[in-house]
């Protein structure tokens, strides 16, 4: 195997000797390095790199400027960011990456310690070994396909646990839809969501997402097993002033509870008028439904939504909780958050769960609910059987 190449961004001449000279001690790489982004670019250009590790208050091009140019180039490798500036500064930086889809594997604060490049070098090597998800690179996806995919149950919901933290049990799921693309296998919804907005069906697969949910709930039940589903609800959906009126119809008509049933308000949209939003939860809870506000810390929600609109969940966004366990600011934040919830008398949920340290974190302080990578995937209807008879009668929400 070739050793790992890796990119120094990084104005100061004996930084670059010092940084080689950590780097070489924890393992054989092939490092370079360049005194600014300019010259970074045209390195990357030149040749692929798995790691690059850049300054951010350099002359010239700032690292903020050159984050920005690295998102277009063609193969981006994983950045790791470092900086004699605040943890705020570097946080602020890694949200400019993540958001143009690239992905921040460390931050790391000046003076280098070889123990963060350590964990960095750690970190960039699981990264390697772990498997990219394969996506369609050329699936023609028209309107007629969708349709077709929904009709034939291909669009399929899966479940991803929520457990409480009060005694480890499974208490709720979220519904997730997978496609199983009779060509390209289990597709995620990264690869045809788009289309889904582009050609306007999200109403149509909340419907199919929504029968499937209240399917499986009713198998679940026939097992002993009472959970609470959450289904995303894209917000513009509330649009229609009759929404709620029918969601409570085609529930009922299908056997379902509604109290069993929680739409999450999502970002991804906003209504045409703020009285839409406020309208539509209104009636949402008053036809019965559970109401969460979707990845809270992220996008336009604020605290005055939270506190105007009868939500009866929050959800916390996974770029709070996974960087919460080795940052202070962001870690008083979340407490802050969860309390805040809790004092209102919402069920608080933290999602992207994906590490000990982030769960014995939340527990220290004191929130509801997890879900994420290190509780479960999303699993079909009849795996998350099996995860119910592993953890026991869900009997605390």
């Amino acid at each position: 195997m070739k050793p790992l190449s890796i990119l120094i961004v990084e104005d100061h001449p004996l930084q670059h000797i010092y940084l080689q000279h950590l780097l070489s001690e924890l393992g054989d790489f092939m490092l370079e390095t360049a005194e600014d982004g300019k010259e970074a670019l045209e390195r990357l250009r030149q040749r692929d790199f798995d790691l690059v590790l850049t300054d951010l208050l350099m002359p010239g091009m700032d690292g903020v400027q050159f984050i920005q140019c690295l998102a277009s180039l063609r193969c981006k490798p994983a950045l790791a960011i470092m900086s004699a500036a605040s943890r705020r500064m570097l946080m602020a930086a890694s949200l400019v990456a993540k958001n143009l889809d690239v992905e921040v594997i460390g931050l790391i604060s000046k003076p280098v310690a070889a123990d963060a490049l350590r964990s960095l070098v750690d970190q960039l090597r699981n990264n390697v070994r772990r498997p990219s998800p394969a996506l369609p690179e050329h699936l023609d996806i028209d309107r007629h396909t969708l349709l077709q995919a929904m009709s034939s149950g291909q669009l399929q919901a899966w479940f991803q646990p929520k457990k409480s933290l009060a005694n480890g049990r499974i208490v709720a799921a979220e519904a997730l839809v997978r496609w199983m693309h009779p060509e390209q296998g289990v597709m995620l919804p990264a690869a045809f969501l788009p289309a889904i907005k582009a050609f306007e069906l999200e109403e149509r697969l909340l419907w199919v997402v929504l029968k499937q949910a209240i399917l499986a709930q009713e198998r679940w039940r026939q097992r002993g097993y009472e959970i609470p589903v959450s289904i995303n609800l894209p917000t513009h959906l509330l649009n229609s002033h009759d929404l709620a009126d029918r969601l409570l119809e085609f529930v009922l008509h299908h056997d379902g509870i509604p109290g069993m049933i929680c739409f999450e308000l999502m970002e991804c949209s906003v209504p045409q008028d703020i009285s839409n939003f406020y309208a539509g939860a209104c009636r949402l809870r008053i036809k019965g439904f559970g109401l969460s506000q979707d990845d809270f810390g992220k996008g336009y929600s604020s605290y005055l939504n939270l506190v105007s609109t009868p939500f009866t969940e929050l959800k916390i966004d996974q770029a709070l909780v996974q960087g919460c366990h080795d940052n202070e600011g962001m870690a008083q934040a979340l407490a802050s958050i969860i309390a805040l919830g809790r004092k209102l008398g919402l069920t608080v949920v933290a999602e992207g769960v994906e590490t000990p340290q982030q769960l014995a974190l939340l527990r220290k302080v004191d929130c509801n609910q997890v879900q994420g990578f290190l509780i479960s995937h999303a699993v079909s209807s009849e795996q998350f059987q099996q995860l119910l008879n592993n953890d026991g009668p869900a009997t605390s929400h």
